[in-house]
């Protein structure tokens, strides 16, 4: 019979002079009622003994577990359908193909609690993490919290030693389809997002600064889709005033491109759309839209080896911008 030598939570309590209770609620992420620094220690102490779970223990015991978890924020106005939604999955899918080139697993959680993101981690040994889809969250608290390597698709926070934030230049995206839409002869263009912040608002800022001397204006929708419609809905008439629709993320543009259609309005004849993203279907829909490209494949090699420089302590960059490409379809009509 073979011996023993994983330690036990009884071991990791008594060793920090605290309950089994609270060393297995920190191992299970139940730390609303534990403060920070008890976490923090905790988390240290199962680094350093090496404790793994007995749910994962049979597997992950010998080696290093080479499972890469890739948590996706369950935002609202994706109404529980977060892996349907194209720029997700392309993202996904490009890392599920790089991850499986170098060698790991991939775990993919969806969610909005952060207690699930250390617990998850701490169940399953994880070699890393890559976070997607959240914005202006407390990364430095979870950073305390665990001390797994990860990355950060998109984030919007003040940069943090040892977590690498992986962003595609929002601005200069937006500064594009400006620039195009002018070249096309449009002067009166509308921007259209759920919100005024983060990467939106760099793409309507980017927008609007190559449009010197034409109107540039900003219409909030709601996260909600029957909302959305609601709102196109009642401002359908002052959509109209305009010869073109910016729209933050190829999601809204196909969207209003439905609408528009069910209203007998015809794209680009009647009013052009411009999207973002490229994703996979945005030149696969009639008319094909007219979208910034950014590359998931390149950004996905990235994290992974970011990740395992992290992981060996010799990456100290805090930010990686990647460039994005205007990507010229039919959705867009020439004025002038």
């Amino acid at each position: 019979m073979m011996k023993e030598d994983r330690p036990r939570i009884v071991d990791i309590a008594e060793e920090l002079g605290l309950s089994t209770a609270t060393v297995s609620n920190v191992i299970h992420g139940k730390t609303k009622r534990i403060s920070d620094e008890t976490v923090k220690r905790v988390q240290e102490m199962l680094e350093k003994r090496g404790y793994i779970p007995n749910m994962a223990g049979i597997l992950l015991a010998q080696n290093n577990s080479r499972i890469v978890g890739v948590i996706i924020n369950n935002h609202e106005k994706y109404e529980n359908h977060v892996l349907e939604d194209a720029f997700i999955s392309t993202a996904v899918n490009a890392l599920s193909l790089e991850l499986d080139k170098a060698g790991y697993f991939m775990m993919v959680k969806v969610t909005t609690d952060w207690n699930e993101v250390v617990k998850i981690a701490s169940m399953w040994n994880m070699e890393g993490l890559i976070m997607i889809g959240f914005c202006g969250q407390d990364y430095q608290k979870l950073r305390e919290r665990m001390h797994i390597p990860f990355v950060v698709y998109d984030g919007y926070f003040q940069e943090t030693e040892r977590i690498c934030n992986l962003v595609i230049d929002d601005y200069d995206g937006g500064f594009q389809v400006g620039a195009y839409l002018k070249s096309m002869g449009h002067k009166k263009v509308v921007c259209i997002a759920d919100n005024c912040i983060c990467m939106d608002k760099e793409r309507m800022d980017g927008c609007k600064a190559a449009m010197t001397e034409c109107q540039v204006d900003f219409m909030e929708i709601p996260k909600i889709k029957e909302e959305r419609r609601k709102v196109f809905q009642e401002q359908f008439e002052k959509i109209m005033e305009y010869t073109a629709v910016f729209a933050v993320s190829d999601f809204y543009a196909m969207e209003l491109i439905h609408f528009l259609l069910e209203h007998g309005v015809k794209v680009p004849e009647d009013i052009s759309v411009v999207g973002f993203d490229d994703s996979s279907w945005s030149e696969k829909i009639y008319p094909a839209l007219t979208t910034v490209r950014q590359d998931s494949s390149e950004r996905a090699k990235h994290a992974i080896l970011i990740l395992q420089e992290l992981k060996r302590g010799i990456y100290d960059k805090t930010t990686v911008k990647f460039p994005v490409y205007l990507v010229e379809r039919d959705s867009v009509k020439r004025l002038t």
